[in-house]
């Protein structure tokens, strides 16, 4: 059930959040921009450990990309958030190079996560964002691609 958990990729995410907890902590409470900052780094480490388990949760490639997405988009706000905790005067803002030291590392994982996911168990993308490389947008799918099953897939659509 907790087999999310086990990923390299949400381990990874994990530690990340243990280091954002320890920075985090250190922001004054009365500095209303930090705590907004704060904030907004805890919503994105929340936000990627969901997406993961969501992701894991689904069978469906274009679901798995979706979550894949946020998840990206949350990565990179959380390295550029450095530089609004220098902005705003954070002294121990030099810690938070650890925490993009460890991005990178979780964005590697990524990478080789994102490979894993089978772009033949798809549903055709109504919105034509998140279809399977080589499908349209006005791909009509045959109801035998809907069999996700069937662990045989041929190499055709």
């Amino acid at each position: 059930m907790n087999k999310h958990r086990e990923t390299a990729l949400f381990k990874k995410s994990q530690e990340i959040y243990d280091i954002l907890k320890i920075i985090t902590d250190l922001i004054p409470e009365d500095n209303k921009p930090l705590q907004f900052t704060k904030l907004h780094m805890l919503e994105n480490i929340y936000t990627i450990q969901a997406k993961i388990v969501g992701a894991e949760s689904v069978n469906l490639w274009d679901l798995k990309m979706e979550n894949a997405a946020i998840i990206r988009k949350c990565g990179r706000e959380l390295m550029v958030l450095y530089h609004s905790l220098q902005m705003h005067g954070f002294e121990e803002a030099n810690y938070y190079k650890i925490v993009r030291e460890e991005i990178e590392e979780f964005r590697v994982l990524f990478r080789d996560w994102v490979l894993t996911f089978n772009s033949k168990h798809f549903i055709v993308d109504e919105w034509g964002l998140f279809n399977p490389p080589g499908i349209s947008q006005d791909y009509v799918q045959r109801d035998d691609e809907l069999n996700f099953l069937d662990e045989e897939d041929d190499d055709e659509f």
